[in-house]
């Protein structure tokens, strides 16, 4: 069931609170999504033309859930909402903690969570605008993120590594690699957790989300991240019968 947003707070409320969202039946789970504060954001985006419709969701999980929505051009766009009830503070803080960019007080939830999307957003972009295939990030407001959809023409999202083995995983991972060397060099970012679960295959091409936990080369926790991600790629390509090794990677995205 599709939902419009409407310009009132009640028909707004009503209307989310009625819609059958894809495996988000319980309305325990809704009510953590669609919290009073996550309608009002949702209220300021629709009457910016970021939203227009809410359409079942794409994945769930315990801190976030992704909707594919439409914007007010009839374009795809995939939406993050954020709960503030049971997001993973200590993890939130671990990343954030040390980052120059983020001053925020660590104590206020919901002010830890808002820091936290601003995050993805500003990482999204240092990624996209170094040629790194990610989501193109479109707006971040408080618990909400709003970016590119991926998938096809008629609204199906392309799936993730894990669930959709590639045809041509050697391919696939010579452009993770280039990728990764993209975001090291130029971004000046690391992703932290990049494994299969975190790439999508688009047109049998990789594209790389879920980087909000990503920090800048100079943070203090930055090679023990990268070192996590390229043991990850390398189990993963394992997997698919393609074999690397971690200095062959390693070298080829610090290296000059």
């Amino acid at each position: 069931m599709v939902s419009k947003i409407s310009k009132t707070d009640d028909k707004l409320r009503r209307l989310l609170s009625e819609k059958r969202i894809k495996s988000v039946e319980d309305n325990r789970v809704g009510s953590e999504v669609f919290d009073k504060k996550t309608l009002e954001t949702l209220y300021k985006l629709a009457n910016s033309g970021y939203i227009d419709l809410l359409n079942g969701a794409i994945s769930t999980g315990k801190e976030a859930n992704v909707f594919k929505g439409l914007d007010d051009e009839n374009h795809f766009v995939a939406v993050k909402i954020y709960r503030v009830t049971t997001s993973d503070f200590k993890k939130m803080q671990y990343y954030i903690q040390g980052d120059p960019r983020f001053h925020v007080r660590t104590t206020n939830k919901r002010q830890l969570v808002h820091a936290w999307v601003n995050k993805e957003f500003r990482n999204l972009k240092r990624a996209y605008e170094a040629g790194v295939r990610v989501p193109k990030p479109i707006v971040a407001k408080n618990n909400i993120l709003v970016m590119e959809f991926i998938g096809d023409n008629d609204g199906n999202p392309a799936p993730t590594m894990k669930q959709f083995y590639p045809s041509n995983p050697e391919e696939i991972l010579k452009k993770i690699i280039y990728y990764m060397e993209l975001l090291y060099k130029k971004a000046k970012l690391v992703h932290g957790d990049l494994s299969s679960f975190n790439i999508l295959i688009h047109r049998q091409e990789p594209v790389i989300i879920d980087i909000s936990q990503g920090v800048i080369t100079d943070h203090p926790i930055s090679n023990e991240l990268l070192n996590r991600d390229v043991t990850n790629i390398i189990k993963d390509f394992k997997k698919l019968g393609v074999s690397i090794s971690k200095d062959e990677i390693t070298s080829k995205i610090i290296d000059s």
